[in-house]
């Protein structure tokens, strides 16, 4: 299957090349261009967009309004945002995973980076760079106050749903595992691991992977710490 995917981005030469590099592949295409985030949501539905390459720095409607907009309509379950940051270590970074972002990725990454990072939101996985490590989101998720004492109550009740073993994925997953890694650690197949994954998901109303780090942090079950 073809991986539809819709770059928004308001500096036209890295839409163009950005493009390029999507078009060489033989999995993905490219099936639209938006130069803000309102008309990144519209080409969204119009296209069909299974990934959409987000810029979160855009005049008039930004990446992060738009990825809260895509996040929020029902008609776009199925489209999944990877944010792209100039600057890694961003106050956004949390913002736009709590929006709905499947993830974040530089501008300065790698060509095979990208492309990876399209394929791996388009299976619904979380998608984190490099530089993106588990610390990082620990360490913007504190100073945004999320203190032991600040930990949502909601979401906190709400992992009294999950199974002793779901809650263990659930601390691999916000560890950044994959889930051949946590199955290897947890000595299950990769299959029982996808299966705790999406009852956890659905369980705490998490849209991906990546929405289920932030709640494992927000919820208090993974506490937050700078290394």
């Amino acid at each position: 299957m073809t991986i539809r995917v819709l770059l928004a981005d308001d500096q036209a030469l890295l839409r163009s090349a950005f493009r390029v590099l999507v078009d060489s592949e033989p999995d993905m295409e490219v099936v639209g261009e938006a130069s803000d985030g309102a008309e990144a949501v519209r080409l969204a539905r119009e296209r069909r967009a299974d990934v959409v390459l987000m810029d979160i720095r855009m005049p008039g409607t930004d990446g992060l309004a738009a990825t809260r907009m895509i996040g929020a309509d029902p008609e776009l379950a199925g489209v999944r945002v990877v944010i792209l940051t100039t600057f890694e270590v961003d106050d956004y970074v949390v913002q736009s995973l709590r929006a709905g972002a499947a993830g974040f990725l530089g501008k300065g990454s790698e060509p095979d980076e990208m492309l990876n990072a399209v394929r791996i939101a388009a299976q619904g996985e979380a998608l984190l760079s490099p530089a993106a490590t588990k610390s990082l989101i620990a360490r913007f998720l504190a100073q945004e106050g999320t203190s032991e004492a600040d930990h949502d109550p909601d979401r906190a009740g709400r992992l009294d749903s999950l199974t002793v073993r779901e809650r263990e994925v659930l601390v691999q997953v916000a560890g950044g595992h994959s889930n051949d890694e946590i199955a290897e650690r947890l000595e299950v197949s990769p299959l029982t691991v996808k299966t705790h994954v999406n009852r956890a998901m659905a369980k705490l109303g998490a849209r991906d992977r990546a929405q289920l780090v932030v709640i494992a942090y927000e919820s208090g079950l993974v506490r937050p710490r700078v290394e």
